[in-house]
């Protein structure tokens, strides 16, 4: 079993990516319902959230090799 993440717009599922060896196969789809996520709890403002939201739009796309640096970036902390 594979799983491949996707999108459902307009009656349709649009795959993040190709399902690796795969041509034809039967699929099953489950629908991820988005939760509310508390952010009184998480100690961000709905101001800051909006924030975040707008400078991570900034990203084309996170599975584009050039964002593999950010993978393990912690890690990577003083290594040049």
């Amino acid at each position: 079993m594979v799983t491949v993440e996707g999108i459902y717009k307009d009656g349709k599922v649009e795959l993040s990516e190709p399902p690796p060896e795969i041509s034809e196969a039967r699929v099953l789809v489950t629908f991820l319902v988005p939760e509310d996520i508390d952010l009184q709890d998480l100690g961000i403002s709905e101001v800051q959230a909006a924030d975040l939201r707008a400078k991570f739009a900034t990203f084309q796309d996170w599975n584009d090799p050039q964002m593999d640096i950010y993978n393990d970036y912690e890690a990577s902390i003083g290594q040049t």
